[in-house]
């Protein structure tokens, strides 16, 4: 299939966009299953050698080596739990909630709260008078102008890169998802509950059988590597240079996708780990599309392949970006405030 759509040009073209695009969310049952085979069986078999490893006392720095992989294979755990979230992994209804309960389980993510959370970051993606739910927080030039001293030394925190893949995954993953939030309804609610009660069986399981030490060298280290790695994929999802950005009566979802979701090409090894989460922009085009089916979207429409790509070098300016520039139009850093 090939597609001549011409990006930007109003509903129409939107509509047209997303018509050619539809018949990649077609879910594939094959692909599922084996998704599901080369993800937790590799997942599992690094923890029980994990296991072994330091039950026989091999030098811990050898186990950390294997965490790294280990860790990979829960980000990509985490894929399939972001699939099922949005229905999209599976056809059966049912069967996404099933392994997105599992898959949450075992990332420590209530499948219910994240999935609505997440809902609403992509109905409201590039929305200025829509912030602060299931985004990075961001701030204008002219907010951060005026905001009080403490607000903007704690922006200053949570923007910074080494807070953000170090305490930032320790709150959104292990801290974040233990409560209930704001808006969360009874089956929001329900689903923290449940997640946390297996949390608990699970570790009280693992303290009796392998040994609480040993538990936590394992899934300390892999939690948090998956865990940064996570949160820098998102972090550059939204967050990077020509971005946009527009106040919601002038808010367009189709250019938030295309102009504001990145098209993050990465190495094939880690376009396979990360489960394409990097052809963001045609995620936020049509959620419904399962991993397994975005290179073909990219391969065979052709106005999505117009999206800049953002290399792996590339990215790492992201880093320096932290406000939105609303004169200009741009992310930018905070030497705008000199200006």
């Amino acid at each position: 299939m090939s597609a001549e759509v011409t990006p930007g040009g109003g509903p129409a073209v939107a509509a047209d966009l997303a018509r050619t695009v539809f018949p990649y969310t077609q879910p594939n049952r094959r692909k599922a299953n084996w998704q599901v085979v080369n993800t937790f069986a590799p997942y599992f078999s690094l923890w029980a050698l994990m296991v072994v490893m330091l039950h026989h006392g091999y030098p811990y720095w050898t186990v950390l080596v294997l965490s790294v992989i280990a860790a990979a294979f829960y980000v990509r755990i985490f894929i399939l739990f972001h699939d099922c979230c949005h229905g999209s992994f599976f056809t059966s209804r049912r069967a996404n909630r099933v392994l997105g309960y599992i898959t949450g389980i075992v990332t420590f993510t209530p499948f219910e709260q994240w999935r609505r959370s997440h809902a609403m970051h992509h109905d409201t993606v590039g929305d200025l008078d829509r912030r602060g739910v299931g985004d990075i927080w961001t701030l204008t030039a002219e907010e951060f102008r005026e905001a009080p001293l403490w607000k903007r030394l704690a922006y200053h925190i949570v923007r910074n890169l080494f807070f953000v893949l170090t305490f930032g995954t320790l709150i959104i993953f292990l801290i974040g998802p233990r409560y209930f939030h704001k808006l969360d309804r009874k089956r929001e609610r329900q689903s923290v509950i449940i997640t946390n009660i297996a949390l608990v069986a699970i570790i009280v399981v693992a303290s009796m059988t392998i040994g609480p030490h040993t538990y936590l060298m394992i899934q300390i280290p892999t939690m948090l590597l998956a865990g940064a790695a996570g949160l820098w994929l998102f972090y550059v999802q939204h967050q990077f240079e020509g971005t946009y950005w527009a106040r919601h009566q002038e808010w367009d979802p189709m250019k938030a996708a295309l102009e504001g979701s990145s098209f993050y090409k990465l190495p094939k090894l880690l376009q396979w780990v990360t489960g394409n989460i990097g052809f963001h922009h045609i995620h936020h085009v049509q959620q419904r599309i399962p991993n397994y089916n975005l290179e073909r979207c990219y391969k065979e429409v052709r106005v999505l392949q117009e999206v800049k790509p953002l290399t792996l070098v590339d990215s790492l300016k992201c880093a320096r970006l932290h406000l939105w520039d609303e004169r200009s139009r741009r992310l930018t850093g905070y030497r705008v405030l000199n200006g």
